[in-house]
């Protein structure tokens, strides 16, 4: 798997979502090997809406699958960024985490769970502000480790985004091994 960035996070979570789908889920094992790779400048803060974000990562991958041909048999990107609901006449912020795989089998995405950002801390504030206000840094696991106290972190967000965004790739195409269970 080609990874678009270098961060320990993004390059573990990816890992840990494809030995999740392919040793736990077809029961399978399987070398893998995540390479990490220079990943163009591009916009810096939080996406404000899953489009853009899914977009970053999408143009992240593309990037990688036009650089480097037939490689790689996956070309990955990941990113967090924001989003935000109308509930009860007011806006609500949440993060996520989103994957988007290229490969000869396809494209298909993935995110995690979403995490709302407590209203409180956004308070007097901006739209544009927004994704420069959230806590969290990057040596602490982010956003997700900052509003989970470490429960969840950006690896783990990422991990799950890649499981989701596999699933979404091969449902239909792999089955799950013969006595295969499932995970309980």
């Amino acid at each position: 798997m080609a990874v678009a960035g270098s961060t320990p996070d993004e390059l573990l979570g990816v890992r840990e979502g494809l030995l999740r789908y392919v040793q736990r889920g077809l029961g399978s094992p399987v070398p893998v090997a995540v390479v990490p790779h220079e990943r163009k400048a591009g916009a810096s803060g939080l996406s404000l809406s899953d489009a853009e974000t899914l977009e970053r990562a999408r143009a992240a991958a593309a990037d990688l699958q036009e650089r480097l041909g037939d490689a790689y048999h996956f070309y990955v990107a990941s990113d967090g960024g924001l989003h935000e609901l109308e509930i009860g006449g007011e806006s609500r912020w949440f993060i996520r985490s989103w994957t988007v795989l290229l490969s000869t089998a396809g494209e298909a995405c993935g995110s995690s769970g979403s995490i709302e950002i407590p209203r409180r801390l956004l308070q007097g504030m901006a739209r544009e502000e927004i994704p420069w206000a959230v806590p969290g840094t990057r040596r602490r696991g982010g956003l997700i480790a900052s509003l989970t106290g470490g429960l969840e972190t950006r690896r783990s967000a990422t991990a799950t985004s890649t499981f989701h965004a596999l699933s979404s790739l091969f449902y239909g195409i792999l089955e799950r091994g013969a006595g295969a269970r499932r995970p309980t």
